[in-house]
């Protein structure tokens, strides 16, 4: 073997809306709609700097079957200039973007391999002498639903001594976020031969085996609260001995992120404005010069619960919205801009909870049994098993639930428990030593 390095990519869904997201400016709209297509250029530039001698594209190059004509020129710029440094690019296509979508009809790239709807194998050269560096096994969607295995197409090239690399755009061992295309398993990869499956379809970064290397890089730009933290590649090195070297690269131009507050032991609504805007300066300090998406989720019991709730939670937001929009507008732009998503209330009114944990109640069992669950994953299981049963009858209904997170599932679970509190033990917005308070 000759030693090489390559880009893997996958996911790159050119030209996406951003989803769930309200309340934007236009130049906020636009600067968003734009981000996928910085992500592509930061892309095209690691390779570049990198040095690589080639790329490997997983699958989902565009967010739509009918992809847009700005998708695919920004896209086919990206080549050209991949070209220019002599770094070859192999892409296959996933259910967002199968072979048989509309495509403005372009001439051939050398460089370039486009894999059809049937397995095929070719060889990719190192840059800087040509001479053989690896065989790429590949395989696109011919269509938006591919339910086959597809991963038993992939047979080893027998009389090559070369390094193997295989592209799938599947769902390895039944990920429950995702769509089951191409479903197959680890065993089923590794029965192939191959020393790399570059991967695509889960966003979610993830090295699921070493020996051999089955890789999800995720996607190169979140889109979504569900598609939280660092978003980018990795540039795999990989020696005469064949050993794998992996280095993951950011190349997101706007991140989300999750944080929670906790009301516990908070009195006043300036002390909840404080501490916003205190998690707002944490997040610029992590991301100085990018933009940023943030959920609040509210947590803890105290005081402040009802007052967020009857609408000062709505008129914070819109108020961090305005400095936002007003910050995008200024000199800075959208370096260090953070924009609230939402705020999410799952606080509670003050309660004695160890108190109401001791009592021999109903409500002090149905906590205890919610304290049980949240802490023992299999009785999590079963209770969300037969509360969501009902719901499961419908196809689309069962999908959805089948992409709801863990950290989405314990948020219900603590949701439920505060609807509990507040009904069985009568509290109301505010209870009566609330109102003698007040009143002194």
């Amino acid at each position: 073997m000759v030693s090489f390095k390559f880009i893997h990519a996958a996911d790159l869904h050119l030209d996406s809306q951003f989803k769930g997201i309200s309340g934007l400016s236009d130049n906020i709209r636009a600067f968003l709609r734009e981000s996928t297509f910085a992500s592509l250029e930061r892309l095209t530039e690691l390779a570049v700097r990198e040095r690589a001698d080639f790329m490997v594209i997983s699958g989902d190059v565009y967010d739509a079957k009918d992809a847009s004509l700005q998708a695919q020129l920004r896209f086919r710029e990206a080549l050209d200039r991949l070209g220019e440094h002599g770094i070859g690019v192999y892409v296959i296509h996933g259910n967002h973007d199968p072979l048989d979508g509309p495509r403005m009809g372009t001439s051939p790239k050398e460089h370039v391999h486009v894999f059809g709807p049937e397995f095929e194998r070719v060889v990719a050269y190192r840059r800087q002498d040509r001479r053989p560096a690896a065989v790429i096994g590949g395989i696109s969607y011919p269509t938006a639903k591919v339910t086959e295995n597809t991963s038993r197409y992939f047979e080893r090239s027998k009389d090559s001594s070369l390094f193997h690399i295989a592209l799938l755009h599947a769902n390895v061992d039944g990920d429950p976020a995702h769509e089951t295309y191409s479903p197959c398993t680890r065993s089923d990869l590794n029965a192939a031969g191959y020393h790399y499956w570059a991967l695509g379809h889960i966003h979610k970064r993830q090295i699921l085996q070493e020996t051999p290397h089955i890789v999800y890089p995720g996607n190169i730009q979140g889109r979504s609260i569900r598609e939280t933290g660092a978003k980018g590649c990795y540039a795999v090195q990989v020696d005469e001995e064949g050993h794998v070297g992996l280095r993951f690269h950011e190349l997101d131009t706007v991140r989300w992120f999750r944080e929670e507050l906790d009301i516990d032991g908070l009195e006043s609504e300036e002390s909840f404005h404080l501490m916003v805007e205190a998690r707002l300066e944490a997040i610029r300090r992590e991301r100085p010069g990018e933009m940023s998406i943030v959920r609040f989720t509210v947590i803890g019991r105290g005081r402040l619960h009802d007052r967020l709730e009857e609408g000062m939670a709505e008129e914070l937001l819109h108020a961090f919205r305005r400095q936002a929009v007003q910050a995008a507008e200024g000199p800075g732009g959208f370096c260090g801009l953070v924009w609230i998503e939402s705020f999410e209330i799952r606080s509670g009114p003050w309660i004695d909870r160890e108190a109401l944990l001791q009592e021999d109640s109903f409500l002090g069992e149905l906590l205890r049994y919610g304290k049980r669950a949240g802490q023992d994953e299999r009785i999590r299981s079963e209770l969300f098993r037969g509360a969501l049963q009902p719901l499961a009858a419908n196809g689309e209904l069962r999908r959805l639930l089948a992409e709801t997170s863990e950290e989405e599932r314990m948020g219900w679970l603590r949701r439920a428990e505060e609807m509990a509190v507040m009904l069985l033990a009568d509290l109301g917005p505010e209870t009566e030593g609330d109102k003698e308070s007040d009143a002194h």
